[in-house]
């Protein structure tokens, strides 16, 4: 594996160390937790898309904490505006010029807390921000705290007054998931706590730590004959009937890291066409378009459904 970070502990080990530490508030949802943890790894952001009251923000400050990185939550409304989110110039009087204050978008984790129910206007003042970690506010371009992590919900059954993300913004998540209810144990045990604990656990982790386990997930080996499974499903989403729009290079390349992160997590030097198979949905659900009249819907079910088909139709390497 990877060389060990400054304090001395293995990547697989931190990574591990991290996700458990996380599961002591966010319990009973591992997979998603690890979805999580790939995203950071993979320097991706996470949409996602769920009924409230799950537990999202309570995954997304925990988190933050156990990595030892800052966060902030923005509650997205209509009548927000692209300076609530990036900051703006304001004119000191005595030093006769215009000086920053930096928006909530300056941290390190972010929780952009039901993205559609605000403007298109204001939903891509994200747009640099995600793409490039950087922000530019009355032409000077600032950079934002690395590693940049935006965590994204949106509720999938209300849409009066909602403004739904167009394709260029959703291509900027590197996964879209659900968390989903708990199994009835978890539930229960977490109802008869009146909810998650209020005390959290130590951090696992500091900036330098988590940009060392990113650099190790790069340096995760991917054979030629993985690489070109990849590649084949990719392909298949843009020749695929049922489809009108199929999953994009930067798609391709973000699934390349994921895959990469996720071997890292499981504790590998190399990923595997398991990897690609288990985040292919996740990483492209939110990025193909069906054809014809349902393509305009977006119906999440009918689109999973397709991905699922082209998974089983491309063979993967022995």
């Amino acid at each position: 594996m990877s060389n060990q970070d400054a304090t001395g502990e293995r990547p697989e080990a931190r990574c591990q160390q991290i996700i458990a530490a996380v599961e002591q508030v966010f319990v009973g949802k591992r997979d998603v937790v690890e979805l999580v943890m790939i995203a950071v790894l993979a320097r991706g952001h996470v949409l996602f898309e769920d009924v409230p009251g799950v537990g999202k923000t309570t995954l997304a400050r925990t988190f933050a904490h156990v990595l030892g990185l800052t966060h902030n939550r923005i509650q997205f409304a209509s009548d927000l505006l692209p300076a609530d989110i990036v900051g703006v110039g304001i004119y000191d009087q005595e030093s006769r010029k215009f000086e920053f204050k930096p928006g909530p978008v300056f941290c390190h984790v972010l929780l952009a807390d039901e993205i559609n129910r605000t403007t298109p206007r204001t939903q891509s003042a994200l747009l640099e921000a995600m793409a490039e970690g950087r922000a530019t506010i009355d032409g000077t371009t600032h950079n934002l705290p690395q590693p940049h992590l935006v965590l994204a919900t949106q509720n999938p059954r209300e849409f009066h007054g909602t403004f739904p993300l167009p394709e260029s913004q959703l291509d900027r998540f590197l996964v879209r998931t659900s968390v989903g209810y708990l199994a009835a144990d978890a539930e229960m045990a977490l109802i008869a706590r009146h909810g998650a604990p209020s005390q959290l656990p130590e951090p696992a982790a500091n900036s330098a730590i988590v940009e060392h386990l990113i650099a190790s997930a790069e340096a995760v080996h991917v054979a030629p004959e993985v690489l070109a499974y990849l590649h084949a499903l990719v392909q298949a989403t843009r020749d695929h009937k049922a489809l009108e729009l199929g999953l994009s290079t930067r798609a391709a390349i973000g699934l390349y890291r994921a895959v990469q992160a996720r071997a890292l997590v499981k504790g590998r030097t190399f990923a595997t066409p398991d990897d690609i198979q288990q985040l292919f949905v996740p990483v492209a659900n939110h990025r193909v378009v069906l054809a014809g009249l349902a393509g305009q819907a977006g119906e999440r079910t009918a689109v999973e459904s397709v991905l699922h088909q082209i998974v089983e139709s491309v063979p993967a390497p022995v």
